[in-house]
């Protein structure tokens, strides 16, 4: 895609966030009868996903030539996850702390929105979650974290044989490029996608009366996470520009993959455009290929900060004292339950009602959070896309030194 095409497409996805957000807002429950683009769209970028993320890393591993090289940039990717991870569930919590968005907050029946009932879950449940029985299957129900999983070891596997996995190597190199090609037909689409994705939830939600009231309710809350979610935001981009020696041009340059974030709210389905996106900006193949299909699984900064914020917003509303180690469990926890939830259904709900229960708040104090998650949900998985995008360019400065 050349450079005209991407600046244009990049302002006509500006211009969709915006329209979008405006049919929605005026039109209210009318709205719903772009649903349908949004659907085809998101649609049309998981089904790419699996073969992308299977080619791209199976490749990426292959093309290391020796399986011990992949501990260098694997052990370096693993830091960056956890470090961040810790990081963002730590500025939630401090703002919480600072900001006390649950001191004057008086429980109202009507502000509370039912929490479905969610399945408990073990360590054990973690641990199983990172190995299919049925590769298939979770393909067919896009659990990626055990497809990432089985193309690290094919890939590993593919060096150890040599000659006899070249064909093989070379059979998946040219998936990954057809695939890629794939994802830029996509992208020409996105603007429609984008447009029907914004407007949808907020005609979901009754229009715009409807969730300036839902969001005066809880009002200091969604204020604490936001600017949880724009301070670490800034933390990373220092990050890019100390560590990976890049700036605002990187930035501009995955912006259309971080819009997309915005208005599907989903890491995973991303992933096409983020690999495009960095690729495009002249990021290394093999970094890419690594960090971002894995970071959309188990690197979720946003949500580690939204974590942080609600355990401390809660304990705040309950009444419920917190001592130091509380919090230090929380962070650590917030890291873990990243990659916990990837592989387990409802896995994000799961792990946040396993922090509530780690400092005793009681599990109905989640459905008071709910009435906003849908927002909160897109601007967490903007954030943690833009972490990813990150990883990949800090990875592709320690490899090429």
């Amino acid at each position: 895609m050349s450079k005209r095409h991407t600046m244009l497409l990049l302002y006509s996805i500006v211009f969709a966030v915006i329209l979008g957000a405006a049919t929605g807002w005026y039109m209210g429950e009318d709205a719903l009868m772009f649903s349908w683009m949004g659907t085809l769209f998101l649609n049309a970028l998981k089904m790419v996903v699996v073969p992308l993320i299977v080619a791209a890393i199976i490749s990426g591993v292959a093309s290391l030539g020796d399986v011990r090289k992949l501990g260098r940039p694997g052990g370096i990717t693993f830091l960056y996850f956890i470090t961040t991870t810790i990081m963002a569930a730590g500025i939630g919590m401090l703002l919480a702390e600072l900001f006390v968005p649950g001191g004057d907050f008086h429980l109202i029946p009507s502000t509370v929105v039912a929490a479905e009932e969610i399945a408990s879950t073990g360590l054990s449940d973690v641990f199983l979650g990172l190995i299919s029985p049925n590769i298939v299957a979770s393909a067919a129900n896009l659990e990626v974290l055990p497809i990432i999983v089985f193309s690290i070891l094919f890939g590993a596997a593919l060096t150890v044989v040599g000659k006899r996995g070249r064909a093989v190597c070379d059979f998946f190199e040219s998936l990954n490029a057809v695939m890629m090609v794939i994802v830029g037909w996509i992208m020409y689409f996105s603007p429609f996608g984008v447009f029907a994705l914004v407007a949808t939830p907020i005609a979901e939600a009754g229009g715009g009366a409807a969730v300036l009231d839902t969001f005066a309710a809880v009002g200091a809350y969604l204020t604490t996470v936001l600017s949880g979610l724009v301070i670490h935001s800034i933390i990373l981009f220092a990050v890019l520009l100390f560590v990976a020696g890049r700036g605002s041009k990187y930035l501009r340059d995955v912006l259309p993959a971080l819009l997309t974030a915005l208005s599907t709210s989903s890491s995973s389905a991303t992933v096409p455009l983020s690999m495009e996106c960095a690729t495009e900006h002249g990021l290394s193949k093999n970094p890419v290929r690594l960090v971002i299909p894995l970071g959309s699984t188990v690197n979720m900064n946003g949500t580690a900060v939204y974590q942080g914020v609600a355990t401390i917003f809660l304990a705040q509303v309950y009444g419920v004292d917190m001592a130091f180690s509380d919090y230090v469990l929380v962070a650590l926890t917030a890291a873990m339950a990243s990659i916990g939830s990837a592989g387990i259904p409802q896995g994000g709900h799961i792990m946040t009602l396993m922090l509530f229960s780690i400092v005793g708040i009681p599990a109905e104090g989640f459905g008071l959070i709910l009435g906003v998650d849908w927002f909160l949900d897109r601007a967490r998985t903007t954030l943690n896309v833009w972490g990813d995008l990150v990883g990949a360019a800090i990875l592709d400065r320690f490899m090429k030194h």
